[in-house]
């Protein structure tokens, strides 16, 4: 029997020989690449890579080798597309995206929407994002919102997509989906939830508060503290701010932002009551127009993929291989399709970038479908 060390070098051996066959491979790729270019074909081609497949498991019976070799043949395949799309960008046969890239956004003459109410975070979001000397109006759901900028109404929408502590706003990701609006911006908003009463009113009056019901889950540590006081639901934090405003009950008071408190004239009884200190909502500017910033860092993308076994992991392989940085990844189940997924995608880049041009045909070509949701 041969020896540990011997066994290691006749690997040794035969991966120098696949490296020399790979390398030989790749140039023959390339040329492949040359000839596509030359006659305007596609560079990917399912039925062919399924033909070879077939092929190069047909000559063993052994299920290990069948499974492995699909592994690799996919890998070296998709390895060839690559080169492919690189060699389209190189030579210019890749074009631009279809969005068209700005200096600066022009909300001075704009009219912005936000949705809630007077006091609502997602109006301190908007103020803290454009500032407060501007043309702006509520609607009551995330839908009239993006109505409001596709139909003209509004030039800029902003709407929460993310809590550090909830996760995501889901409608607002289908949405995004539903509507040809994209993402021009976002900004960060930390959500630190008051105690908020009228003149008079103070801990020991306090019977009865109201909030939305994530609100009063995310303060429950310092309400327990009283386990006396009422616990009751609102559509949000606003709304309740509004509600103790229009009682003047000093037994009632509201969990709401110091925004909120100081738009409703109210007191802060208790401030930064929610318990987790890290508590942010990510919100995003959105627009019907196909901009982005020339400096924009962030690319928002979502796709389908064929209900089959590596799909997703051959659509990510694109960032990696074109050294882009995957900063979120979320699914959300398709409608009227069970179990099927579309998958929502954060990576850094520029639409300007070649590499971003190049994950992006990529995942064009190989998905069902791919939108574009913004570079922001």
């Amino acid at each position: 029997m041969a020896t540990l060390e011997e066994l290691r070098k006749q690997l040794d051996e035969i991966d120098s020989q696949i490296v020399e066959l790979y390398e030989n491979r790749m140039k023959v790729c390339e040329q492949v690449g040359d000839y596509k270019i030359e006659t305007g074909k596609k560079v990917f081609d399912r039925v062919r890579e399924r033909e070879k497949l077939h092929q190069v498991i047909g000559g063993t019976s052994d299920p290990f080798l069948k499974k492995g070799l699909t592994e690799l043949f996919e890998q070296l395949m998709s390895q060839s597309r690559k080169l492919q799309y690189q060699m389209l960008t190189k030579k210019g046969a890749l074009g631009r995206l279809p969005f068209i890239g700005v200096d600066a956004l022009d909300w001075e003459n704009s009219r912005i929407v936000f949705q809630g109410t007077e006091g609502a975070y997602s109006q301190a979001a908007m103020y803290k994002y454009f500032g407060t000397d501007i043309n702006s109006f509520h609607v009551q759901t995330f839908r009239e919102a993006m109505e409001a900028i596709e139909e003209g109404s509004a030039d800029f929408a902003v709407l929460p997509i993310e809590n550090s502590s909830a996760g995501v706003v889901t409608e607002v990701y289908d949405l995004l989906v539903e509507f040809e609006n994209y993402i021009v911006g976002e900004v960060v908003l930390p959500i630190e939830h008051a105690l908020a009463g009228v003149e008079g009113a103070s801990i020991d009056t306090i019977k009865r508060v109201y909030s939305h019901p994530q609100a009063l889950m995310q303060s429950s540590r310092f309400l327990d503290e009283y386990p006396d006081w009422q616990r009751i639901g609102e559509s949000n934090t606003a709304v309740a701010a509004r509600k103790i405003l229009k009682d003047m009950d000093v037994t009632q008071a509201a969990i709401c932002s110091e925004h909120a408190a100081e738009v409703y004239g109210l007191k802060i009884i208790k401030e930064k009551i929610n318990y987790n200190d890290n508590n942010s909502t990510r919100f995003i500017i959105v627009t019907n127009q196909k901009i982005f910033l020339k400096d924009a860092r962030k690319i928002s993308i979502c796709f389908e993929l064929a209900h089959e076994s590596g799909s997703l992991y051959h659509m990510l392989s694109h960032f990696i291989y074109n050294d882009l940085n995957m900063t979120k990844i979320e699914s959300r189940p398709i409608e009227g399709k069970t179990w099927e997924y579309r998958f929502f995608v954060d990576f850094e880049g520029n639409m300007g970038d070649g590499a971003v041009k190049n994950a992006v045909r990529g995942i064009r070509e190989e998905a069902k479908n791919l939108k574009i949701l913004g570079n922001y």
